[in-house]
């Protein structure tokens, strides 16, 4: 990860410019017009603000990615939190081609195939991508890499990165903490579905292969916030007839997690093993993973909406 001083507004002008075609854009209100490709380039990353999505349908690829970068007809996007602000030079992995003229962006996405959008500037480095195919709109706001706060993201976001490995396995259990039942878990697994989702637990030891873990229990988990603190979090495993396992979660790094048990005082680290990249690349024969029920995307959190440009079209 790439810690950056850069706080992110992710705020959306509340009007939405509902003017016809023409084939230049504004990027700022004093300079000159450019083309669509032109505005594109002008950012390193574009963020998709899921929150801001309009209508009820998806599109599959801005539903997974955290950023696109447009490059000279090539597409880049960062799929994964596991080597966020790495990956890639930052950029993450490159999914597919573009074309853009007039106000019209054309997809080829190497799994996916071709979507064709209607793009508006709605400010200087917002733009909606609107699929007239699915009648839904997302949302990207333009950064520059050196100004991208990746760390913020990360941490915004961190349930999508435990959901980025097979299993996690404990790999060290400090000895001044009071015995637990939480002691004899060896193996977690967080499976997709948002923010708060399914989680399994196993007391197997030392297993070699993380598809021959015995899960002893599934249950509902919940990451929540720490007040002055974003890169502190809290994890919530629910354990239905016991109380409920709560701690503070620190990510150590990319691969490793340490969860401080509250009630007995004890510090667990997890390595994650199985690494699920979503890259979506044609050697993945279209599949994200072997699970096909566990298609990780990200979730929406504001109400789903009608969207706009559906409603004057129609």
């Amino acid at each position: 990860m790439k810690t950056l001083k850069l706080v992110l507004v992710f705020a959306l002008s509340a009007t939405l410019f509902t003017s016809c075609y023409t084939e230049e854009l504004n990027i700022n209100d004093n300079g000159p017009a450019v083309s669509l490709d032109q505005l594109l380039n002008s950012y390193d990353l574009w963020y998709v603000d899921i929150n801001a999505t309009q209508g009820f349908n998806e599109t599959q690829f801005l539903q997974i990615a955290f950023t696109l970068t447009f490059n000279n007809g090539r597409l880049f996007a960062n799929n994964n939190l596991v080597g966020f602000g790495s990956q890639g030079g930052g950029y993450g992995v490159e999914i597919g081609n573009y074309d853009a003229y007039n106000t019209i962006l054309d997809v080829n996405h190497v799994i996916d195939g071709f979507d064709s959008f209607d793009v508006y500037q709605i400010d200087y480095n917002t733009i909606e991508l609107y699929n007239p195919f699915n009648d839904t709109s997302y949302f990207l706001e333009g950064y520059q890499r050196a100004t991208f706060d990746y760390d913020f993201i990360f941490y915004d976001n961190i349930h999508y990165f435990l959901q980025e490995y097979e299993a996690c396995e404990k790999t060290y259990t400090s000895n001044f903490g009071a015995l637990n039942d939480f002691d004899s878990e060896n193996y977690l697994q967080f499976l997709a579905g948002g923010n708060d989702a399914t989680f399994r637990s196993s007391q197997d030891g030392h297993v070699g292969n993380v598809n021959s873990i015995f899960w002893d229990y599934t249950g509902v988990y919940g990451i929540g916030n720490v007040a002055g603190n974003s890169g502190l979090k809290t994890l919530t495993l629910d354990y239905d007839f016991f109380d409920n396992e709560f701690f503070e979660l620190t990510v150590i790094n990319d691969s490793k997690i340490e969860l401080f048990h509250a009630a007995s005082g004890t510090i667990y680290e997890f390595e994650g093993q199985g690494y699920i990249p979503y890259y979506r690349t044609s050697d993945a024969q279209g599949k994200v993973n072997r699970y096909e029920d566990k298609l990780k995307k990200r979730k929406q959190s504001t109400p789903k909406v009608d969207n706009v440009r559906a409603t004057k079209r129609g």
